[in-house]
């Protein structure tokens, strides 16, 4: 039997080396976990603060850190690991973690106010306030244009405009800047009908009258 050459060897000991780099974690799994979890708490944490319900309330510079933080606490939460193995535990840390908290919201509603936030009234009988919509980060511009979509011409038509703890902006018209609905239009067509059928049998009692006569 041959003896393997030392260039065979050579590519053994690196094809090993790969696979071991590519799937051996570097540190103890626990470590790994802790690391992510912090690191989400943090990030949570810091979004929070910074008062935004969603990704609609970012706008271009928060995109920008938005990505900067990513790559900012990469290596906080992998450390010196670059294998497969350490990159898939975090992963899957950060899933469960997230599951989990949104799990709790739904069962607890402290719990949900507590990590997502109370909902924040931003109009008040047509009027803006301004003090809330500081503490939220939400401009005039995205007042406006949410007042558009529901067929409004100003902010003044808005009876009550209240940001949800998700980012939704729900907006209630005065009642004399509704539009009709269906059920009213219908509603309105019975009452018309009843006042023709009324005029019509008027009439005709009428009429009865004069022929007795």
């Amino acid at each position: 039997m041959a003896r393997p050459t030392a260039q065979e060897l050579i590519v053994n000991v690196e094809e090993h080396a790969m696979w071991h780099d590519m799937f051996v974690i570097q540190g103890p799994v626990a470590e790994k976990v802790l690391r992510t979890v912090l690191v989400y708490a943090l990030v949570a944490v810091l979004v929070r603060a910074t008062g935004k319900r969603g990704l609609t309330g970012l706008n271009n510079l928060d995109v920008v850190v938005m990505i900067l933080l990513s790559n900012v606490v990469q290596n906080a939460i992998i450390g010196d690991d670059v294998s497969v193995t350490g990159g898939a535990i975090g992963a899957g840390t950060l899933v469960a973690v997230n599951a989990l908290l949104n799990r709790a919201s739904l069962a607890s509603p402290l719990f949900a106010k507590i990590f997502d936030g109370v909902e924040t009234r931003v109009i008040d009988h047509g009027a803006i306030v301004d003090r809330a919509m500081r503490r939220v980060g939400l401009r005039p511009a995205t007042l406006d244009h949410a007042v558009r979509q529901q067929n409004g011409d100003d902010v003044g038509q808005v009876e009550t405009g209240v940001l949800e703890p998700g980012g939704q902006l729900v907006l209630t018209l005065k009642s004399s800047e509704q539009g009709a609905t269906k059920a009213d239009v219908e509603r309105l067509a019975a009452q018309l009908a009843r006042i023709e059928a009324a005029l019509d049998g008027g009439s005709t009692t009428q009429q009865t009258r004069q022929q007795t006569t």
